[in-house]
């Protein structure tokens, strides 16, 4: 046998690391090679990206949420058009049904009657709802505690 003995070399173990420059990660030799400063520079640089990026796609999904929203506000219009238009429709025909039992013009005064009552309905329920309304009563109470929480009382000695 020879003087020097032959050991063999340690297993590796894959989930730990190795230690040392000559196993570094990118990052780990990027922190020894650059300074503090460039860095942070990085560091900042790397975080305004980020921020932009995240408000062009809040702006996308917002866009993307809006046409969606014109497109249904869209169809309740024509579907608010059609009923409109039934309405004048059936009062028509409720008009010249009742002139088979009158003179027109009375026929017309009664459905123009039925209209004024059903409008007189809508619009003082319209108006008990409107003022039954609370507001925002917790963003309110919350903008309330705003203030205090920014300018802390000061303690006195």
């Amino acid at each position: 046998m020879t003087d020097q003995q032959h050991w063999p070399s340690p297993p590796v173990d894959p989930v730990v690391p190795s230690v040392g420059p000559e196993h570094d990660t990118e990052p780990e030799a990027r922190a020894r090679e650059e300074s503090l400063g460039e860095l942070f520079s990085s560091f900042t640089d790397n975080a305004s990206s980020l921020f932009r990026q995240e408000v062009q796609l809040a702006k996308a999904e917002a866009t993307a949420s809006v046409k969606q929203a014109l497109a249904g506000v869209g169809m309740f219009v024509g579907a608010a058009l059609g009923a409109l238009l039934l309405l004048i429709f059936a009062s028509t025909a409720l008009m010249w049904a009742l002139a088979e039992a009158m003179h027109l013009g009375w026929a017309a005064l009664i459905v123009a009657v039925i209209w004024g009552v059903v409008a007189a309905i809508l619009a003082v329920v319209g108006k008990s709802r409107l003022q039954e309304m609370q507001g925002l009563e917790q963003t309110q109470e919350t903008l309330q505690e705003i203030p205090p929480t920014l300018n802390p009382k000061k303690e006195t000695p």
